[in-house]
């Protein structure tokens, strides 16, 4: 069973950056779920799919999957660009496009 270590994306709901600064293994399913045709739900007979160990830095991560003798694959996260505006850039004399509402 192969691991993902990864740095989890901040949510829809989220401003700021919590959450985001520690690295986290996941197990890959092995599976597919299934649905059950009684009720509906969904179910799935791997028990390693619910695991989430988090980790301070990826070298940690790294370490302990190696330890253990686990298969992973690393995903480097994504860095976004932040554009610095003022609010008072709004209503300078010279703005590239005209304000209006």
């Amino acid at each position: 069973m192969t691991a993902r270590i990864f740095r989890p994306a901040k949510s829809a709901t989220q401003s700021g950056l919590g959450k985001t600064k520690l690295w986290r293994l996941e197990f890959l399913p092995e599976s597919a779920r299934s649905i059950e045709p009684l009720m509906g739900w969904t179910s799935s007979a791997d028990m390693k799919s619910q695991i989430r160990l988090d980790f301070e830095t990826r070298e940690e991560a790294v370490a302990y999957a190696e330890r253990n003798g686990i298969p992973y694959r690393v995903e480097e996260p994504k860095e976004v660009k932040r554009r610095m505006v003022s609010y008072s850039d709004n209503f300078r004399n010279n703005r590239v496009s005209p304000w209006t509402h």
